[in-house]
């Protein structure tokens, strides 16, 4: 009997040591490891309205993310006991906090709102490596690191928590609203499906079993050249010297990422962009498959000259069941609403002075009460 107890008792001490060497290493992954730079350092000017400051969180996989936060200095009607509704905000693809998401984030913090302008994993100034990588799975899941932080922070209300995607991250915030009620409201601006486009090309033009085997044999080959070169080929930014037979919404996303009006650094885009096997997974793993589940409310933003309309098109469909090709649109709690004359970059600044953002606070204010 005491060999029993005493076999017993050094189980439950066991198992104590591993929880308790357990959750240290927990706090050890949660505390910040990463670099921030101290300077303002935005494609855009630091407002007035709002206080700034540098945040960092952790998402499931471990992967620590940085992030700008917006406080509204004054305005503030939304404030319930203290506390904001919030907004998360991230994009476009294969941009950083610096550039769209920030500028978005500051113009919503204006309007009242506490939000928050995140880099992706493996991007930015946020962790992951290899860099340059991009996962449907990991970067849903960014939006719902940053809906647990925004959760837990003492002057958010997380029953009022909302989300923005823009560009490639618009896909991601629909689908992150499809796999998390806590997130009340969605807006995606300028979307691509980047599944979509992986998967079928520009327009469908590469929507063939044999288009996409091509693309699984090229990355399968670069995959074997990355490991034996010990490195990740990149596939190169936005192109730069532009050739004359460039496609226009090539010659938009120059004007954007390759000038000052953009350019940053630390965006891919505007740089070498990303490994050449970064999208892999994006061949496989579709992003919109139970969008028509989403009970919430999802704003969808497009201009009517955008190349990449038919993404948010699709989208619409996808959640309604009603098809619209180049109008506005709304079904219930989803609406697409198209802005005459706007091209695809035109919503990524105020150069076009076309970002309705009126629009979206009359939507947050609404869905976050």
């Amino acid at each position: 009997m005491k060999k029993v107890l005493l076999s017993a008792m050094l189980l439950a001490a066991t198992l104590a040591a591993c929880t308790n060497k357990e959750q240290i290493k927990t706090e050890e992954n949660m505390s910040t490891t990463l670099q921030l730079t101290g300077e303002w350092d935005k494609t855009f000017p630091l407002s007035d309205k709002v206080e700034h400051r540098k945040v960092t969180f952790h998402n499931r996989y471990g992967i620590e993310l940085a992030a700008d936060m917006y406080i509204p200095k004054a305005n503030r009607p939304e404030q319930k006991d203290g506390k904001l509704p919030a907004i998360a905000v991230s994009g476009p693809f294969g941009a950083v906090k610096e550039q769209s998401s920030g500028l978005y984030a500051q113009h919503m913090a204006e309007r009242g709102f506490l939000t928050i302008a995140f880099d992706p994993s493996f991007t930015g100034e946020s962790g992951g490596e290899p860099r340059r990588m991009a996962s449907p799975d990991i970067n849903t899941e960014d939006f719902l690191a940053a809906v647990d932080f925004l959760s837990t922070q003492a002057d958010v209300d997380p029953d009022r928590i909302g989300i923005i995607g823009i560009c490639g991250f618009g896909g991601m915030a629909v689908n992150a609203a499809a796999l998390d009620p806590r997130i009340k409201a969605t807006v995606a601006s300028t979307m691509y499906d980047m599944s979509k486009v992986n998967v079928e090309g520009y327009f469908a033009s590469e929507d063939s079993p044999e288009k996409r085997m091509e693309k699984r044999r090229a990355i399968a080959a670069q995959r074997t050249a990355d490991f034996k070169a010990g490195t990740y080929q990149r596939a190169g930014g936005v192109v730069d010297p532009l050739p004359d037979d460039a496609p226009w919404f090539v010659k938009d996303y120059h004007a954007y990422y390759k000038t000052k009006r953009g350019y940053h650094e630390r965006s891919g885009n505007s740089t070498d962009g990303w490994n050449v096997v970064g999208c892999q997974s994006f061949l496989n793993q579709p992003l919109l498959c139970w969008a028509q589940e989403i009970e919430t409310p999802v704003l969808l933003i497009h201009g009517e000259k955008a190349h990449s309309r038919y993404f948010s098109e699709y989208a619409f469909e996808r959640m309604t069941g009603r098809h619209t090709e180049g109008t506005s649109a709304k079904e219930g709690n989803k609406e697409l609403l198209i802005i005459p004359g706007a091209s695809h970059v035109d919503l990524y600044d105020d150069v076009a002075g076309v970002i309705p953002y009126d629009k979206m606070e009359q939507f947050f204010k609404e869905n976050l009460k």
